[in-house]
């Protein structure tokens, strides 16, 4: 993927270059796939009823979420628009940059997996890089997406209505069944394989420029 003076394999990897390398990737994450987690979350915690339905699917949500930012960027003093977006961000990454260790696993597994034998997983190309970090972030949300579809819920139902992610799970089942623990199911998906595989090229550059510039830590 990229020119290394040596091969990395005779580069110790450090817990310290495994965190800062890390850390980029998560950044990396929050920026290809923040918009269309705003879209996931607004389909997963849109009301539901008979009568009228919010939003008809991803396309109908990304442009009613975009035609009423516009509105607001004209109707809001910009100075507490750009405000409440940078504490958002803000928080955003304060979550996704530790936490994008926990995909490095399954990363890792498919990494060695696609190195032909007889060569070294320093030696792995971009596209198979790509392919690694965006098939693990399809498993990883095919596991997580029905808790993350509780917190959503319990963090914007209105106050008293849940009593705790139980009670929001039985009360899920009971008025939707078992799909509404995938709400938001194709934007997920639609996210999860170009926002991992952008983390994982982050992960990968930055670690080799690592070894690199600070070969001693």
């Amino acid at each position: 993927m990229l020119d290394e003076p040596e091969p990395s394999s005779n580069i110790r990897v450090s817990p310290l270059k495994n965190f800062v390398a890390g850390g980029f990737g998560g950044a990396c994450l929050l920026l290809a796939g923040h918009p269309l987690d705003t879209i996931k979350v607004r389909l997963q915690t849109q009301p539901k009823a008979a009568q009228y339905v919010l939003y008809t699917g991803t396309y109908d949500c990304l442009r009613k979420t975009v035609s009423k930012e516009v509105h607001s960027q004209r109707t809001t003093k910009k100075s507490q628009t750009n405000t409440q977006k940078v504490t958002q961000t803000t928080l955003k990454l304060t979550e996704n940059v530790p936490s994008s260790g926990l995909y490095f696993l399954t990363y890792e597994y498919l990494k060695h997996f696609l190195t032909p034998e007889g060569q070294s997983v320093s030696q792995l190309s971009t596209p198979k890089i790509l392919l690694a970090g965006g098939v693990a972030g399809i498993l990883n949300w095919t596991i997580a997406l029905p808790p993350d579809v509780l917190k959503s819920n319990f963090q914007t139902a209105a106050d008293g209505k849940y009593r705790g992610l139980v009670d929001v799970l039985r009360t899920l089942l009971r008025e939707e069944g078992p799909k509404a623990l995938y709400k938001g199911f194709n934007a997920v998906f639609l996210r999860a394989f170009p926002a991992n595989a952008a983390c994982f090229l982050g992960f990968e550059v930055a670690l080799k420029g690592l070894n690199i510039i600070a070969p001693g830590w």
